[in-house]
């Protein structure tokens, strides 16, 4: 089944919130997931809509070095492994470089082995920073120029 990428719209947002163990299974990442995103980077935070539902999303934005960050990626438990990941890359990468971005850039967790996986395989290099988001905490972090 194919999905039609478009803008996250609020009513999307809480929707990918009643359905959140769909995208992250058991971790909790509600609290990532603010209002105030969709509002104010509409145009580039977007879901993977199809008939069956919001099958993933991108969070993201371009900021004021021209690098299009990606706060969240996520797709529904039950398309993982078809390239939907992918596509929302590339569909917020062209989004970003129509904003002036020159480059991507992600973080996660060091445990979140996953993650590293899927962006090392789309073409981000990975590096691990420590104390990244504060003393004792660090992050991998993703880059990829455009």
């Amino acid at each position: 089944m194919s999905e039609t990428m478009r803008p996250m719209t609020v009513a999307d947002l809480h929707q990918i919130l009643a359905d959140l163990p769909r995208y992250w299974g058991e971790r909790d990442m509600r609290a990532g997931h603010h209002f105030p995103l969709v509002h104010e980077f509409g145009p580039t935070c977007m879901v993977a809509d199809s008939p069956d539902g919001i099958r993933g999303y991108l969070m993201g934005w371009v900021n004021q070095d021209h690098v299009g960050y990606v706060h969240f990626i996520a797709t529904r438990d039950d398309t993982r492994g078809s390239g939907l990941g992918r596509r929302l890359h590339e569909e917020f990468a062209r989004l970003a470089a129509a904003q002036g971005a020159t480059s991507l850039k992600a973080i996660t967790s060091v445990a979140n082995v996953n993650s590293v996986a899927f962006h090392t395989a789309i073409g981000f290099t990975a590096e691990v920073v420590d104390d990244y988001a504060g003393p004792g905490d660090p992050k991998v972090v993703f880059k990829r120029q455009l």
